[in-house]
């Protein structure tokens, strides 16, 4: 009989650690994984700058009248996206604004644009701006700069209007520039109104008290 003799193939062993086989690294996972994380990232980064196309720009913190210096307290940064056809001041040029006055009164709340900006040319042609003394009780409550109203006369105290022969009111629209309550001990509030420069004369001639109303914008 003729004696079979097995043949194995050898394989190569393992690499050790203190006699530990340790399994084989899988390389190109390990690389796949780590490209697919940055490319994540990439997309994120992508995604989140195209998002948001808000920039920086100058508000008005508090109302400054036409003519006044502009002061760092008179503004305040916001993001916004602009329109093109708007030229906002960007946040970057604070230093350049502060010290300037506004060509128009500025209402709180608003973006300062430069065509705001420039030399004093307020009132505008054919308008005027009349400082009005009122009384308690003859300024609604919650008027501020922007406020839309009827400037409407009242017979004075003591006049013959008051005293049984009233003449016709005269009621004129205006725009509220300026409140400043309590300039006195008797609770009386100055307003200046921005309005027309023919109404502007009307209530002078009319030599009556005003009275304000306020009307939608």
């Amino acid at each position: 009989m003729t004696a079979a003799v097995e043949t194995r193939r050898a394989t190569p062993a393992r690499p050790t650690i203190n006699g530990t086989a340790q399994p084989k690294r899988r390389w190109s996972l390990f690389v796949g994984g780590f490209l697919l994380v940055l490319l994540c990232a990439g997309i994120f980064a992508v995604v989140q700058l195209g998002g948001d196309a808000r920039v920086q720009v100058l508000a008005v913190a508090r109302p400054v009248a036409a003519g006044q210096p502009i002061s760092a307290d008179d503004l305040r940064i916001v993001g916004v996206v602009p329109d093109p056809s708007v030229p906002l001041v960007r946040a970057g040029l604070a230093q350049q604004v502060i010290g300037r006055s506004p060509a128009v009164p500025l209402v709180a709340g608003t973006l300062l644009s430069e065509s705001q900006l420039g030399p004093a040319s307020w009132p505008d042609a054919g308008q005027a701006v009349v400082a009005t003394a009122l009384k308690p009780g003859r300024v609604p409550a919650g008027i501020a700069p922007g406020s839309h109203v009827l400037a409407v006369t009242v017979a004075k105290e003591g006049s013959p209007e008051a005293a049984g022969l009233p003449a016709a009111p005269v009621s004129v629209p205006a725009t509220v520039v300026e409140v400043v309550p309590g300039v006195d001990g008797s609770g009386t509030t100055v307003v200046s109104l921005l309005l027309a420069r023919d109404d502007a004369t009307k209530l002078a001639g009319a030599g009556s008290e005003l009275s304000l109303v306020v009307v939608a914008g």
